[in-house]
């Protein structure tokens, strides 16, 4: 049975937020979050994930080019802690190193100018990390029950 997830793309200042679809086949932006400290921000997490019925969430993990753990991956684990610690569901982490270019990408072929995409890049990141989660988790079936 599909799981709807909710996705992060943990930011200094904005977090950007995905879920997925009633299938968890499809991935779509939803919202940012100006940051206000650890406290604030997990409860507006925690509000979304009601909000939206979210069973799992997934916190891009900015791993370097090479797959290595660095200072900011660090701080998203820490921060990945936190929400293990508070929030009733599953949180799991997932690489997001290509995730601001390909929403980068998406943006433009939608016809967002650059100036305009800085309000909508996290949300955008978010899903494009959400979508290569969705997409790693094994098959999905369609209408007729038959595996993709």
């Amino acid at each position: 049975m599909p799981v709807r997830v909710l996705a992060l793309d943990v930011g200094s200042k904005r977090i950007g937020v995905a879920v997925s679809d009633p299938t968890g086949f499809l991935a779509r932006s939803l919202t940012v979050i100006e940051r206000r400290g650890l406290r604030s921000d997990i409860e507006m997490i925690a509000k979304l994930l009601r909000q939206e019925g979210a069973e799992r969430v997934v916190v891009g993990l900015p791993l370097s080019l090479s797959g290595d753990v660095g200072p900011q991956a660090l701080v998203i684990l820490e921060f990945k802690e936190a929400l293990d610690k508070v929030l009733d569901v599953s949180v799991e982490t997932w690489d997001e190193r290509f995730s601001t270019v390909g929403a980068q990408e998406a943006l433009r072929s939608q016809g967002v100018r650059a100036r305009k995409q800085r309000g909508r890049i996290d949300a955008a990141a978010a899903a494009v990390i959400l979508q290569g989660y969705l997409d790693a988790q094994g098959t999905h079936t369609n209408a007729g029950g038959e595996a993709r």
